[in-house]
């Protein structure tokens, strides 16, 4: 079973939600998904700490899995994207350019 961690902007949480479903039951996957602050509003230490939750998902993944609805791919994904690729992780983009 490949781990693979989803990026993407929270402006598509929901679709990130339903995106992961769709990798777990269709294509067999374990995907870690990101936490955002869209619920509940986070002081500048929990963001530093979820970003840093984040990136250790990365390590874990065989692959990261890039959600880019419209080619959008903002400043912390393209971030999350050159780690991954400096990690020699898979790319997976959900929308081919």
């Amino acid at each position: 079973m490949k781990v693979v961690t989803m990026c993407g902007s929270m402006r598509f949480a929901k679709q990130m939600q339903e995106i992961a479903l769709e990798l777990e039951v269709k294509q067999g996957y374990c995907v870690l998904t990101p936490v955002g602050d869209a619920v509940v509003p986070l002081s500048e230490k929990d963001k530093e700490n979820l970003n840093a939750a984040h990136f250790k998902k990365i390590d874990m993944s065989d692959a990261v899995y890039i959600v880019n609805i419209g080619g959008y791919i903002g400043e912390s994904v393209s971030r999350e994207l050159r780690y991954a690729q400096e990690h020699n992780k898979e790319i997976v983009y959900h929308e081919v350019f």
